[in-house]
């Protein structure tokens, strides 16, 4: 299923966003965004992730990154893929969460509607990136990550939403995650 979005330059740096099915708001609990966090720390560290800027919102992630393998697309299925079992084996695991078998049918019909899944599918398969080829388009692609929970409605500065790289550059607070702000 091509749509007309690719990585077209391997060593570029892209903005990408990417959706769960039907955006369905399932980052609601910390455990949920902690496994993105944590994943994300881990590409970083391990999978040659270069991250400039990320916020998770309740139902998609926008990240800016680029991949020191020259494998973008490669990384973020790799990323997409562990986090998609990951998140739906906590979810079945969860005994506080309230929407468990909803969610859970929701990753099944999704599933099925889709030759390229096994049994349930979590995020939307198209990512969207979007070559960040000059500074112009860095900072523009960087205010829009970061103004994404403001403009929700969910917080009145962008510093203070938790999952959010706006914490990084704003107050240099690097507790949730690290970011390449030098590279």
């Amino acid at each position: 299923m091509s749509r007309k979005y690719k990585f077209s330059e391997k060593d570029g740096a892209y903005f990408i966003s990417f959706a769960t099915i039907h955006w369905i708001d399932v980052f609601t609990r910390n455990a949920y965004f902690e496994t993105l966090i944590t994943s994300l720390d881990y590409c970083r560290k391990h999978k040659g992730m270069e991250l400039y800027g990320y916020c998770i919102m309740p139902s998609h992630v926008h990240l800016l990154f680029r991949s020191a393998h020259q494998d973008p697309s490669g990384l973020i299925r790799d990323f997409k893929g562990y986090t998609s079992r990951t998140l739906i084996k906590q979810i079945a695991e969860n005994p506080k969460e309230s929407r468990k078998e909803w969610l859970l049918w929701m990753f099944s019909q999704a599933g099925k509607k889709n030759s390229n899944v096994k049994h349930r599918q979590f995020w939307q398969q198209h990512n969207q990136p979007i070559q960040v080829w000059s500074l112009k388009v860095f900072e523009q692609k960087l205010t829009y990550i970061h103004q994404n929970p403001v403009l929700s409605g969910f917080v009145t500065d962008p510093i203070d939403w938790k999952y959010s790289s706006a914490r990084n550059y704003g107050n240099d607070d690097h507790t949730i995650l690290e970011i390449d702000m030098n590279s």
